[in-house]
């Protein structure tokens, strides 16, 4: 009998030998991402939506993994800025704070597992603080880079060989650390009816 190789949900031998196929043949395991979301007529509510994505130039769609996410505001915030029947509902930025939480616990689990390293208890915190002045148009698009101030992420983590440096890089190693933290170049377009009844 085999000794049993699984850990934290991992099976050691698949997971090395993905990790091998990866580094032989990177573009095999590219991802391509991607949501949408539709405006519902109330301002600020859109309902979102997550479906197929690319794993190696190739797209995967299937019913199971069709996520709709409702998203809002505060009630209390929209009260106050005059919207009617408001109701609490996922904000985007608290999504965002809770993906980069959830991303960040991805980045150290994962390279945890890679090293051998138990981990018994993982939180983190991710919070900021948030002026939304440009966004109601009370100051100018040049002023975004101090929309956001004082954000932290906060990691407990308890676990045999778990060291704090260690954990500071497996953190930054996460996807949507990179996605936040670091420069991305959003390349936006828009399509005006005109151009969307050209396209038909």
């Amino acid at each position: 009998m085999t000794p049993d190789q699984t850990t934290h949900g991992v099976d050691l031998e698949t997971f090395e030998a993905f990790a091998d196929h990866a580094a032989d043949d990177p573009d095999a395991v590219q991802l391509g991402l991607g949501a949408a979301a539709t405006y519902e007529g109330t301002a600020a509510h859109s309902l979102a939506k997550i479906d197929s994505y690319e794993l190696g130039g190739e797209e995967i769609a299937r019913e199971t993994r069709e996520y709709t996410i409702p998203y809002g505001g505060w009630k209390e915030v929209l009260d106050a800025g005059g919207w009617t029947g408001s109701t609490d509902r996922m904000e985007p930025i608290e999504v965002a704070l809770s993906a980069l939480a959830a991303c960040i616990n991805v980045g150290i689990t994962i390279n945890a597992v890679a090293n051998g390293v138990d981990v018994e208890r993982l939180r983190t915190r991710v919070r900021t603080d948030f002026d939304p002045a440009v966004l109601f148009g009370l100051a100018d698009l040049e002023a975004t880079d101090g929309v956001f101030e004082n954000t932290t992420a906060e990691i407990e983590i308890e676990g045999e060989g778990v060291d704090e440096n260690r954990v500071n890089e497996w953190a930054r190693r996460a996807p949507v650390y990179a996605l936040v933290a670091l420069g991305q170049d959003v390349h936006l377009s828009v399509e005006t009816p005109a151009e969307i009844a050209s396209d038909d």
